[in-house]
């Protein structure tokens, strides 16, 4: 009986430690979004295009240019990302965001997740009401190293979790 109330507390310790099952881990405080709720959650593989740019103080360095990427929920193909940047959805809607805030991928070589403020929406569908998008669970995109030709350009492979917001 002794055992069974040792057991009985460190699994309640263990619970407590964890959290509810289904509860999932907290976004940074810089990607977070009270007040919003989820529309779709789609997936996204694709590049990051980077090119070789002169900075401010005449370096040459890789500077982003713009995402391409497919997205999916389930095994359907929903919406193509682009420069913008933007979000174009199959049934005619689209979104363009601004990146409002960020937190670092998990490893140096993955992008930051993001939030980003919706400034546009084109089209009615899917994401006609989406006021914020959240770019997650990041793997890969990150370029480094130098570059020695202006002008070039070069795509670094990429998956994110892309969840579209609306107040409420």
């Amino acid at each position: 009986m002794a055992m069974h109330g040792k057991s009985a507390l460190a699994l309640s310790l263990l619970a407590a430690f964890l959290g509810p099952a289904s509860a999932e881990t907290p976004f940074p405080a810089a990607i977070a979004a009270p007040g919003e709720t989820p529309v779709i959650t789609a997936h996204a593989i694709g590049t990051q295009v980077y090119e070789c740019k002169a900075g401010a103080d005449g370096k040459l360095a890789w500077t982003f240019r713009e995402p391409a990427a497919t997205l999916t929920a389930g095994d359907k193909i929903v919406a193509r990302h682009y420069a913008g940047p933007t979000w174009e959805f199959s049934d005619g809607s689209a979104v363009v965001g601004k990146a409002i805030g960020n937190a670092p991928g998990t490893t140096a070589n993955d992008i930051a997740w993001l939030k980003l403020d919706v400034v546009s929406h084109r089209g009615s569908g899917t994401v006609s009401d989406v006021d914020m998008v959240q770019r997650i669970n990041t793997v890969g995109g990150v370029l480094a190293g130098e570059c020695d030709k202006p002008g070039t350009t070069r795509a670094m492979p990429y998956s994110a979790d892309y969840v579209f917001l609306r107040k409420g």
